[in-house]
C-alpha cells in the first residue's frame, strides 16, 4: 500500500463497515457492491469461472460431476497447487520464478537417486529433495539482495540449469522407479481420510473461521472501529460448514479426501494464517505494494525477500516429491513441460496481481481447481489436450490479467491504491 493512497483506503473500508454493522443484511449488500465498484473483486471472478466451467463441462458430459471424477481432480490438483502457492508468495512481492518446474523436478530427482541408489531410507531423501529447494532459494535471495539481479534473469537462467542438474543427476538411466510399496508413494496414490475424521475437521474448519472472524471483529472495536455485523459473520459460517458438509458427503460416495490433497489445504491454512495474521505476512504485502515506503517505515525488506524466495523454492520442491510419488518415478520430464505456465496461471487465476500487493493463499488452491476442471473437461469431451488445452489455458489466464488490471484502474480511480 503506498503512502498517497492509505488515507482513502482506510476511509473506504470504514465506509462499508459502518453499513455493514448498521444496516444489517441491506448494509452487507451495499458493503460489498461498494466493493465490487471500487474494484475490489477478491476471489469472486474465479469462484464464478469455476462454477461456470463445471455447468459447462456437466452440460456437455454429466460424469464430470460425479463423485469419482471430483476426487480424481484433487488428487491431481495438489502437486502443482502446492507449487503455485509458493508462486503466490514472490507475486505478492511483485517478483516472478519462472524455475519452479525445474526446481521440482531436481529435487525430486534428488530424492529418487538417494534412496534408489544410495539405499538410503525415505526420510533421508525427502529430507535431500526439501534441502535442495531452501539451497536454491537461498542462492535466488543472494542474487537479488546482494547483487540486485533482477528475479526474471535468476529464474530464467535457474529454469535452464536446474533442468540441466535434473539430467545430471538421474545420470544416463534417465528415470528411476520409487520402491514399491514405499510409504511415501501409498500416501501420496492410495490413502484417503476415514470418513469420521474428514466430517470433524470440516467442522473444526468451520469452526476456526467463526473463531478468526470474531477475534477481528474484536481487535476492530478495541482499534476504535465499528465492529463486524455478528449475523453476518453467523451466516457465513453456516454457509461456509453447510456447503463442506455436503461436499465431504458427496465426495465419499466414491473415495473421499486424499491425503495428499489435506496436505495441500493444510498448507494454504497455514499461509493465509501467516500472511494475514502475523507480522511477517503484512511485511510481505507492505514490501510488495511499496518497497520503498516499507523500507522507510523500518521493514527489513531484505529479510522479507529471502524468507519469500526460501519458501517459493522448499514449496516447489514439495510439489516435485509429492507429484513422483504420485506416479512412482521420476524421469527428464519430470517438473518440465507446462508444470511452470501451469503453477504460475492457478496463481494468477486465483486472483493474486502481477503488480505485486494483492492475493491470498486461496488464490492457489482456487486458480489449480480451474485449470484441473478444464484439464479433466476436455479430456471427457473428447477434446485434443495438447494443443486446445493450452490455448484456453493462455486465454483463461490473459482473461485474469485484464480483470487484474481492470480492478487495479478502478481502484487507483477510487482511491483504494
Amino acid at each position: 500500500m503506498t503512502e498517497t493512497t492509505e488515507e482513502p483506503q482506510i476511509a473506504a473500508d470504514l465506509v462499508d463497515e459502518r453499513l455493514i454493522a448498521r444496516g444489517g443484511l441491506p448494509g452487507l449488500a451495499r458493503g460489498l457492491w461498494n466493493r465490487i465498484r471500487g474494484g475490489d473483486l477478491g476471489t469472486l471472478p474465479v469462484m464464478l469461472g469455476l462454477v461456470v466451467i463445471s455447468l459447462v463441462f456437466y452440460a456437455m458430459e454429466p460424469i464430470f460431476l460425479s463423485s469419482r471424477n471430483l476426487v480424481s481432480i484433487t488428487q491431481f490438483a495438489a502437486p502443482i497447487g502446492i507449487i503455485a502457492l509458493g508462486v503466490v508468495l514472490v507475486l505478492l512481492l511483485g517478483e516472478i520464478d519462472l524455475s519452479i518446474g525445474s526446481v521440482s523436478g531436481m529435487a525430486a530427482a534428488v530424492m529418487a537417486v538417494t534412496v534408489v541408489r544410495h539405499g538410503q531410507d525415505m526420510v533421508v531423501g525427502l529430507a535431500a529433495g526439501i534441502a535442495s529447494g531452501v539451497a536454491v532459494g537461498l542462492f535466488y535471495a543472494l542474487l537479488h539482495t546482494k547483487l540486485g539481479v533482477p528475479s526474471f534473469v535468476f529464474s530464467l537462467a535457474g529454469l535452464l540449469g536446474f533442468e540441466g542438474v535434473l539430467y545430471l543427476v538421474l545420470g544416463s538411466e534417465g528415470s528411476l522407479n520409487l520402491p514399491e510399496g514405499s510409504k511415501f508413494v501409498e500416501y501420496a496414490r492410495y490413502e484417503y481420510l476415514p470418513a469420521g475424521a474428514a466430517y470433524v475437521l470440516v467442522v473444526l474448519l468451520a469452526l476456526g473461521y467463526l473463531a478468526t472472524s470474531l477475534l477481528s471483529s474484536r481487535n476492530r472495536e478495541r482499534a476504535g472501529l465499528s465492529a463486524l455485523w455478528l449475523p453476518g459473520i453467523l451466516m457465513k459460517t453456516g454457509a461456509l460448514l453447510a456447503g463442506l458438509l455436503f461436499l465431504t458427503y458427496y465426495l465419499y460416495i466414491d473415495r473421499g479426501w486424499g491425503y495428499l490433497w489435506a496436505t495441500f489445504v493444510v498448507l494454504v491454512l497455514v499461509m493465509d494464517y501467516a500472511l494475514r495474521r502475523t507480522t511477517w505476512g503484512r511485511h510481505v504485502f507492505a514490501v510488495g505494494g511499496n518497497e520503498d515506503a516499507a523500507r522507510r517505515a523500518g521493514i527489513k525488506v531484505d529479510r522479507v525477500y529471502v524468507s519469500v524466495f526460501v519458501l517459493c523454492s522448499t514449496l516447489a520442491a514439495l510439489g516435485g516429491l509429492l507429484a513422483a510419488a504420485q506416479v512412482a518415478s521420476v524421469s527428464q520430464s519430470s517438473g518440465t513441460g507446462d508444470t511452470n505456465l501451469t503453477a504460475i496461471a492457478a496463481a494468477v487465476i486465483g486472483g493474486t496481481s502481477l503488480f505485486g500487493g494483492r492475493g491470498s493463499a486461496w488464490s492457489a488452491l482456487l486458480g489449480i481447481l480451474v485449470l484441473k476442471a478444464i484439464q479433466s473437461g476436455l479430456n471427457m469431451v473428447g477434446v485434443d489436450s495438447s494443443s486446445v488445452r493450452l490455448i484456453v489455458t493462455g486465454a483463461v489466464l490473459l482473461l485474469a490479467v485484464a480483470i487484474d488490471s481492470m480492478s487495479r484502474r478502478a481502484r487507483a480511480s477510487s482511491g483504494r491504491g
